[in-house]
């Protein structure tokens, strides 16, 4: 039997990637394009009707980039809830309005 050198595991390798970058992508994993994740971003950061779309996209998106998206993007909202709540709770979200003269 051959030996198997680093040479000939390395062109192994390279083939390897050449059959991965050419396979067909299944259309629930295609990737999202840059400017997909910032369109987005740009709606999920409306209020209400982002939001809601957030939540739809994340437990009904088809493609799973998109879905892992916004679930992310949801767990941040879910983040800034709490903290307001909890600084409204603590009465610090009144003293920075009064200090801001919104109150």
């Amino acid at each position: 039997m051959t030996k198997t050198t680093a040479k000939t595991t390395k062109s192994k390798n390279v083939a390897t990637t050449r059959i991965v970058r050419e396979a067909i992508i299944p259309e629930d994993y295609q990737p999202i394009s840059m400017w997909g994740y910032f369109g987005y971003q740009f709606l999920f950061a409306l209020p209400v009707i982002g939001w809601v779309l957030c939540i739809g996209f994340a437990l009904m998106a088809h493609n799973h980039n998109l879905r892992n998206f916004a679930r992310s993007q949801f767990c941040y909202l879910i983040i800034y809830i709490v903290i307001f709540c909890l600084l409204a709770g603590f009465g610090v979200l009144q003293t920075i309005l009064q200090s801001l003269g919104m109150i």
